[in-house]
Formats: C-alpha cells, sequence, structure tokens
C-alpha cells in the first residue's frame, strides 16, 4: 500500500488546511463586527463627560435593533412577538439553535451560528439573530424555505469488510452478510452504502441518513474510490497505459483517475484511484484486458480509511468525520458549477 497509497489515503493535511481557512474567515468577521461595533455613534460614559450612564443616541436607536435582532437569547424576536415555548436552560429537551441546525445535518454548528446571524433562519416563522435560542422538535424551523428536523439518531458505520460476505440484508442462499458483523452495533436499520461483491474486502460504509447516501453514490459527486488490485501475473506498461487512457467495456467508456504499481518491486500489485460506481467495474476492466482479478481491496472510500480497523470489525465514524463526508460533497457541487 506504500508508493501509488500515501498520497491518496493521507487526507489530513488537506482537512488541516480546509480548517484553517474555516478559522481565517471567522476570525476575519468577527474582526469586521468589532470594528463595526466600535464605529457605532455611542454617547460616553464617565464624569469627564458628564453622563451618569452608557446611552445610545436616539438618532440610530432603531438601526442598532436591526444590527442585534436581540439582547438576549430567548427572549422577543425582532417582531416583538413571543414564541410560544418555555426558554429554560435546564429544560433537556430544548438545544441551542445552532446545534439544531447542525443535527439536521445542514452544516457545522459554527457555520450554523453564521447562518442564524445573517437571518436565514426562522423559527415559528420569526426571524431568530441568537445562535443561542433555545428551540425544541415541537418547533418549527426554517431555513431555505424548508422546514429542518433533528435526527438525532443517524448512525455511522465504518466496517472493514472480510471476503465471503455479502452486502444485501438478507440472503436466500443463506450466504453470510455484512451485517451478521453489526448485529451488536445499533438498533437503527442501517444499509450499506453502495456495493462490494462477495470477494472483495474493505472499507464499506453503513448508515441509515438516506441524504448522505443519496449524495455518496450520485455520479454527480464523483466520489474518490481506491483499491489495491492483485492480479494472476504482471501489469504490462501498454495495459496500464490503455486503463489511464480509458477502454471501452460493454456499457460504455472507463478511464481510471490514477493507476499505478502498489509495490514497484511486484507488478502484479496495482492500485487504481476510480470515481465510477458501476458494477464490478474494477474487476472488469482488468478482465477485458485478459487479466485475472485474485484479490480486490478497497483501501479508501471518499475521504474513510480502514487504518486501525481490523479485517471484519468495524466502527462509528466520528462528528468531524461525518462532517468533512458532507463539506466534500458541497466541494464538488461547487466545482462542477464553476466548470
Amino acid at each position: 500500500m506504500k508508493h501509488v497509497f500515501d498520497k491518496f489515503i493521507n487526507t489530513e493535511k488537506n482537512s488541516k488546511k480546509k480548517e484553517g481557512i474555516r478559522q481565517e474567515k471567522h476570525k476575519w468577521k468577527e474582526d469586521k463586527k468589532k470594528k463595526f461595533e466600535e464605529a457605532q455613534p455611542y454617547e460616553k460614559t464617565g464624569k469627564q463627560h458628564g453622563f451618569k450612564s452608557e446611552t445610545i443616541n436616539p438618532k440610530y436607536q432603531r438601526q442598532d435593533k436591526k444590527q442585534d435582532g436581540f439582547k438576549k437569547a430567548n427572549t422577543k424576536s425582532p417582531t416583538n412577538k413571543t414564541l410560544p415555548f418555555s426558554a429554560d436552560k435546564e429544560d433537556p429537551s430544548q438545544m441551542p439553535l445552532n446545534k439544531f441546525i447542525a443535527y439536521a445535518g445542514v452544516c457545522g454548528r459554527r457555520e450554523a451560528a453564521e447562518l442564524v446571524k445573517a437571518g436565514k433562519v426562522k423559527v415559528n416563522n420569526d426571524l431568530i439573530y441568537e445562535p443561542g435560542f433555545k428551540v425544541s422538535a415541537s418547533d418549527k424551523v426554517i431555513f431555505n424555505n424548508k422546514q429542518l428536523y433533528p435526527q438525532k439518531n443517524l448512525v455511522y458505520i465504518l466496517l472493514n469488510k472480510p471476503k465471503d460476505y455479502i452486502t444485501t440484508a438478507k440472503d436466500t442462499h443463506d450466504r453470510k452478510t455484512v451485517f451478521d458483523l453489526l448485529q451488536t452495533a445499533t438498533p437503527e436499520r442501517i444499509y450499506s452504502v453502495g456495493r462490494l461483491d462477495r470477494n472483495t474486502t474493505g472499507v464499506l460504509l453503513l448508515t441509515n441518513d438516506g441524504e448522505l447516501t443519496q449524495k455518496l453514490t450520485h455520479p454527480s459527486f464523483e466520489v474518490k474510490k481506491i483499491y489495491e488490485v492483485k492480479l494472476d501475473k504482471p501489469l504490462a506498461k501498454k495495459d496500464m497505459e490503455a486503463i489511464a487512457a480509458g477502454i471501452e467495456l460493454e456499457d460504455g467508456f472507463i478511464a481510471a483517475d490514477i493507476v499505478g504499481y502498489a509495490d514497484p518491486k511486484d507488478k502484479s500489485l496495482i492500485g487504481i484511484e476510480i470515481h465510477s460506481g458501476r458494477n464490478r467495474i474494477v474487476r472488469r476492466i482488468f478482465e477485458h484486458l485478459g487479466y485475472d482479478v485474485k484479490a480486490l481491496d478497497r483501501v479508501l472510500f471518499a475521504n474513510l480509511t480502514k487504518k486501525n480497523v481490523d479485517r471484519g470489525k468495524w466502527r462509528f465514524l466520528s462528528e468531524k468525520e461525518v462532517r468533512l463526508l458532507k463539506y466534500m460533497n458541497q466541494s464538488f457541487l461547487k466545482k462542477k458549477k464553476e466548470d
């Protein structure tokens, strides 16, 4: 897996770079907000100015209300209507608005806070500008003209699939399925994101998040997949060049994004990066050129690897990994639009 795979599998560098950009953007917004507040025409406080307390110039009072929206969370909306629920901080059934938005899968909490401050979120038909505003599941939260629903029970599992297991939930031939390995993982009904055939091993994502599944399996998102392929004989250079340039299969043209020798001392061990999700596509590429695939192992799917997960074992994804999956999809869409 060294040589070809190292530069593909290590996503830490890119994720740190993205996080740095987000931090810089957040800092820039905070500095801009601070300068704006300093520029507001507040009258000075202190005996030297002859005032007993800080006051706001009435000329600008109406404008300040629009900017602030709320002086405190859980009070009144800009329309001076009281929302029909308690905002008791101790109530476990309630949560901050930005957290609610994050649970709904829109974005992370920090990005959600910016959406609220920008006046893009309504609660019970009232615009809310305070990210910490408390809401509950019974409240109607609207973003982009769509009602949001918190999805607390979403499950994301990474399995290092072993050989001789199929990815369907039930099999009429009583073959082993990947769900036999996940009986104690969760009571939720989960399903695989895409499929790996019975003899293919490696990274398999399982979830009950239908929206994310649709994005990760849709061709327009071009989700990256990297495989290690063991052939029955060394791969000829001309055949490797043909795979990179593209070949015509029975269901259409296909070209690898990148292909190379995974081990320079063993030219029958190949690394291939591809984003197509067509059925048995990697096996069919090599079979088309006269090679027999002895072993096929998926070492990367999207930004997920099987690092520290033994064959036949599984783990839950972290919140950061789930967020990166969703962020990655948004990047694909943006790139498509720009092109």
